[in-house]
């Protein structure tokens, strides 16, 4: 069964994309400043982008603040540099609430799971949404540069909700083509806040016995 190689469905958007002109919107979903620096930096030349930092997933209110502070840093650092179109943001609310209920049932699960898988659906169904009523152009999520993200997960989840909500989602596994690591570059470029896990309490329960597990050996 061959697999649908997301980054060369991006590619074939972008070469269809108007050069001249105002460029197409995009409502751009985004956990966190680091996982954004390279999208952006790719993205903005093709895009007018707003970032949306919408993230219930995240247990605690610091840690939100904190996260969302430094993606409006970043944003404005970005904005300073010559190339590329200007992005700004938009901010969801914090609603931690609605990520344990849509976890219930799920908290022993595996990072990687079915919760996860659920927590994608949460975060990209309030993009699509947002997309949809403010007519962006597209949709799409920073999510898919993280090798701990199921990228193939993630393209269904915005494919379906692109369906439901009748806006074009953009097709995305920025880790290709060694995004990743671009992102690590970046990040120590702009001296970038940074976790080890993706916010949520379980996600930080889980690391945090890996490291007493490594601790104990």
């Amino acid at each position: 069964m061959n697999q649908t190689n997301y980054q060369k469905e991006l590619e074939k958007i972008l070469e269809k994309l108007p050069k001249n002109g105002t460029p197409p919107t995009l409502l751009l979903h985004s956990c966190c400043a680091p996982c954004s620096s390279y999208v952006l930096e790719y993205l903005r030349k093709h895009f007018l982008i707003t970032v949306f930092y919408y993230n219930p997933n995240i247990s605690a209110s610091q840690e939100y603040q904190r996260r969302m502070e430094e993606q409006i840093r970043l944003i404005e650092i970005y904005n300073t540099l010559p190339e590329g179109h200007p992005v700004s943001i938009l901010k969801g609310d914090y609603e931690p609430q609605q990520f344990l209920e849509a976890a219930r049932g799920l908290e022993d699960c595996p990072e990687g799971g079915e919760r996860c898988f659920r927590c994608f659906d949460l975060r990209l169904r309030r993009t699509a949404l947002c997309a949809a009523q403010a007519g962006y152009g597209f949709f799409a999520t920073t999510l898919t540069i993280s090798p701990l993200k199921n990228a193939r997960k993630l393209n269904e989840i915005g494919y379906q909700l692109s369906r439901e909500y009748n806006v074009p989602w953009l097709p995305s596994d920025f880790k290709k083509k060694e995004g990743y690591k671009r992102s690590i570059q970046l990040s120590a470029q702009y001296n970038l806040y940074r976790q080890d896990y993706c916010g949520c309490v379980f996600s930080m329960r889980e690391r945090q016995d890996r490291k007493q597990k490594v601790c104990a050996r």
